[in-house]
């Protein structure tokens, strides 16, 4: 048969190629396949937006690292004899903030350091807490910092325990009620201005949940409710008056032995407490002293690294970690180390 000239449609190349006969399943079968490539494109094409839509989110998730070696909010030197200069003690914590940034893994994140004072002079108490008015200017210059950069993620590396209040409360702002707070410590932190320890460290958790001194409070961006609250490895409140706070503001707890094994108990609480982001602060003074000593705290029964490390990551796994902090670093050798240093000739 002689193939027709001009143009025909597609119909007719049907009936040309059958003979002149219509043939209504190939028909259906080409119409069939044309749709399902149609079909394939679109999904393609949606699955690739969908991709760089999630590429562009990752890139906008913006992660710091905020190195805070505030030492003012810890009255320590008399607990750390070894180091008989009680300055070199107290400014310990500046010390451990640096070695904990430099034996940090490289990382891309950007780097902020808050500005501190090393500055001793006399130290005083105002309103119940040592070196009030330096905290208050400290902890609005962290803010300022952290306004400016205005991060998503914060990995904050101190310094004493106060070092959280900050970019915890920060975070606690931008998430709202959809963060919980972690406190991984061999204390509860929870005591107030007019306590018989007037060092800010020890008003850490308070302060982040709104309670305490009003002028470092009125610089803070937000509360944590204390249901959104809990402390992991606590085996010391020094006081009977802590332990009966704790039950007032009902503050859940578990001991190092209720996570040595697993961190089921986390994850029942983290299921109750309803939200998807969590804050991480963890203490080095939880450690078991019998293994390290790497805070001024050396409170016996404490958690293992691998089990810390393994309770963090664990936490990891079930929620999103927005700010982890460690702090209490106190490099007891370091110190002496740099006491010796300073003593030779040449060096200066």
């Amino acid at each position: 048969m002689r193939k027709p000239s001009g143009n025909y449609k597609f119909a007719d190349r049907f009936r040309y190629r059958n003979n002149g006969i219509y043939n209504n399943d190939i028909m259906k079968k080409w119409l069939s396949l044309i749709i399902l490539l149609a079909v394939n494109v679109i999904s393609i094409n949606a699955q690739q937006k969908n991709s760089i839509n999630n590429q562009s989110m990752e890139k906008k998730t913006k992660t710091i690292r905020l190195i805070y070696p505030q030492w003012q909010g810890g009255d320590i030197a008399r607990w750390i004899t070894e180091i008989k200069d009680p300055e070199a003690a107290s400014k310990g914590y500046f010390l451990g903030a640096e070695l904990l940034n430099f034996l940090a893994p490289d990382s891309s994140q950007e780097t902020l350091t808050v500005p501190i004072s090393t500055e001793i002079t006399e130290r005083r108490k105002k309103d119940g807490v040592l070196d009030r008015d330096i905290i208050v200017k400290q902890t609005k210059a962290a803010l300022d910092l952290l306004r400016i950069s205005d991060p998503d993620k914060i990995v904050t590396l101190g310094g004493e325990c106060s070092v959280s209040v900050v970019p915890f409360t920060y975070l606690a702002k931008k998430y709202k009620d959809n963060v919980a707070m972690i406190w991984i410590d061999a204390h509860p932190d929870i005591t107030l201005p007019g306590d018989m320890y007037s060092g800010f460290h020890a008003m850490a958790v308070t302060a982040c949940m709104g309670k305490g001194d009003k002028e470092i409070l009125s610089k803070l961006p937000a509360p944590i409710a204390p249901s959104k609250i809990l402390l992991v490895g606590l085996r010391d409140w020094e006081r009977d008056e802590i332990k009966v706070r704790q039950k007032q503001y009902g503050i859940k707890h578990l001991t190092p032995e209720d996570v040595a094994q697993n961190s089921n108990a986390i994850y029942e609480w983290l299921k109750s407490c309803g939200a998807s982001r969590v804050l991480i602060h963890f203490d080095m003074d939880v450690l078991d002293p019998a293994e390290i000593i790497a805070a001024v705290g050396v409170v016996p029964d404490g958690m293992k690294l691998a089990e810390v490390v393994r309770v963090i990551n664990d936490i990891a796994k079930e929620k999103e970690i927005v700010g982890l902090t460690v702090a209490e670093p106190m490099p007891r050798i370091a110190i002496r180390i740099k006491e010796m240093l300073n003593q030779l000739p040449l060096l200066k």
